[in-house]
């Protein structure tokens, strides 16, 4: 991934619209993905998928008549924002709901709930579809915790296939519901995967070995062991899987053995062999087996097994016709041309009314603070990014560098229409939240746009502005994410820095400079702490020793305001 590259921040907005320029019969581009080119009458439940970019035929590739209305597509391995996933639901939708189906990663859960409630706010019926397939990221007890690898794909077309059959939709959320449950991922690798421009692999695996529960974010497994034979690697993932047996399975099962990026096909169907060997000598009844790539993760080298315990309801909906530019079965006859142009921009906020004087000198200020936040994010990204894959994917630093960029741009372009300090910080939130994907992403977008609220277009700042700014902040983050002092998340800096600041005397700047020791003191603690929530969580064991980069990157963004304010 680091060859076939023109500028690594837009690799993904480059993939997309090539993807579409070759799939023109199936797709078509809005803002934050694509939608079927294909017509869809009314009264149709929307199904649309989505999560980061790098994990190809997932998401796009299944757009199509059969499987899915639409793809959101977001940054490599970064959730799409709120405005994209809405984006894209929006038209997608056709009159009986919209689901809106994902991994069950922190970002997403955050930047597409916001979406699901704007949908309902305008009397739309929306919903999630969270796949947990992973049995290496949570326990038999935790399944709801685990997160979805490609578990997606047979899940997704399932309830694909049951909206396409014109069921409603409540008995679509069920169907999925009781697909999600039967299905159960267990997977392997071999070598990292290299995000597009970086110097090396987010993560490697010793030689003669392989990472035992490998994500799809370029997260290293849970634990190692050694390589063996294709067979062996094939009783791993068989035994791994029988081990965590649905309790209302049957005997029948689906075999999904997925390739992760740089996998050989040949490789995967000598190991499809002595799986299916192995399943049978188990007593396992084999309905049908799929080997190839569905699910990947850049060029990671790995497989995954899935088994999807069927019985013939799942197995209909299994069978059913599709035709989308990655995957089909059977025929599904005569479909007719949609060529109605969508909007591929994101709806920009406007300034409605000019800020005063004071809001827009004000507002010129935090041009500044930005350009300071964004150049610090620019020279961390790279430290940040090995923090976060200690135990995460490795994507931290390019978020936050993308993210502060998109707000610096968007800021610059409202203080030339007049915009005060709210109007000003609210666009640039949204920018940074659509530019930066992810969980941090959504935090930013949210801290922004609260300090925002406190500044006001119209008013002058005092001397307890930065307090209610900081407090706010706070306030946001922890209602939007739910994170707690200890969780290891940026709260562990940011709740200390805002007491150590109400609790300092002094100037602004000194109070400040204090607050930044807090932050620093925090992002610190962590280090010994194992990640409670977030990506990090699935792997929360390899966290302890490194600190939460949120919480790095929220202290260095603290010192650069107390060093330009």
């Amino acid at each position: 991934m680091t060859r076939l590259v023109n500028v690594p921040e837009e690799f993904p907005a480059e993939a997309v619209r090539g993807f579409v320029l070759a799939n023109k019969r199936y797709v078509k581009p809005v803002f934050g993905g694509v939608v079927r080119s294909t017509a869809t009458g009314q009264g149709k439940v929307a199904v649309v998928y989505g999560g980061g970019s790098g994990h190809y035929p997932a998401f796009a590739g299944w757009v199509g008549h059969g499987f899915a209305d639409g793809a959101v597509c977001g940054n490599i391995f970064s959730s799409p924002s709120a405005a994209q996933a809405y984006s894209v639901m929006k038209a997608a939708e056709r009159g009986a709901g919209v689901l809106m189906g994902f991994g069950n990663y922190a970002g997403d859960v955050l930047h597409f709930g916001q979406a699901i409630e704007r949908l309902r706010s305008e009397g739309i019926q929306a919903d999630t579809l969270v796949v947990t397939d992973d049995i290496a990221s949570g326990s038999k007890d935790e399944i709801a915790k685990r997160r979805g690898i490609a578990g997606d794909f047979p899940t997704f077309k399932i309830a694909g296939a049951a909206a396409e059959a014109g069921k409603d939709f409540d008995e679509v959320k069920r169907i999925f519901a009781k697909a999600n449950d039967a299905t159960r991922t267990f997977g392997v690798a071999f070598d990292g995967c290299t995000l597009p421009g970086a110097d090396g692999p987010l993560f490697t695996v010793p030689e003669g070995t392989m990472g035992i529960g490998l994500g799809i974010h370029g997260e290293p497994g849970v634990s190692e062991a050694p390589l063996g034979t294709a067979d062996d690697v094939a009783k791993t993932l068989v035994d791994g899987l029988l081990d965590d047996r649905p309790a209302s399975a049957g005997n029948r099962v689906v075999v999904i053995v997925n390739g992760l990026g740089d996998t050989k096909y040949e490789e995967m169907f000598v190991t499809t062999g002595n799986i299916v060997d192995r399943l049978e000598a188990a007593g396992i009844e084999i309905v049908d087996v799929e080997s190839g790539e569905f699910v990947t993760s850049l060029d990671m080298a790995g497989i995954s097994l899935t088994l999807v315990w069927v019985d013939d309801e799942l197995l209909e909906y299994w069978d059913a016709p599709c035709d989308a530019p990655a995957y089909r079965k059977g025929s599904v006859g005569d479909v007719q041309r949609d060529d109605a142009v969508l909007n591929a921009e994101a709806a920009a906020v406007e300034v409605t009314e000019q800020g005063s004087q004071a809001s827009q000198a004000v507002a010129q200020k935090v041009i500044g603070l930005l350009d300071a936040i964004h150049h610090k994010m620019e020279e961390s990204k790279e430290e940040l990014g090995r923090i976060d894959a200690v135990a995460g994917d490795g994507d931290h630093g390019i978020g936050m560098a993308n993210g502060s960029r998109a707000a610096l741009k968007t800021a610059r372009e409202l203080a030339d229409k007049g915009a005060g300090a709210q109007t000003l910080l609210a666009g640039a939130g949204e920018a940074w939240s659509d530019g930066a994907g992810g969980t941090s992403g959504a935090l930013w977008g949210a801290i922004l746009t609260a300090v925002g609220a406190v500044l006001g277009d119209q008013d002058a700042t005092g001397e307890d502005t930065v307090g209610k700014s900081l407090t706010a902040a706070l306030e946001a983050v922890q209602r939007l994410g739910g994170a707690q002092v200890g969780d290891k998340t940026m709260v562990d800096a940011l709740a200390p820095a805002v007491e150590a600041y109400q609790a300092a005397s002094g100037s602004v700047v000194e109070r400040l400079a204090t607050a930044a020791a807090a932050a620093a003191q925090g992002a610190e603690s962590t280090k010994p702490l194992v990640a409670k929530l977030g990506r990090s969580r699935p792997l929360g064991e390899k966290s302890v020793g490194t600190p939460d980069p949120g919480a790095v990157s929220f202290t260095q963004i603290v010192e650069v305001i107390g060093a330009n304010l």
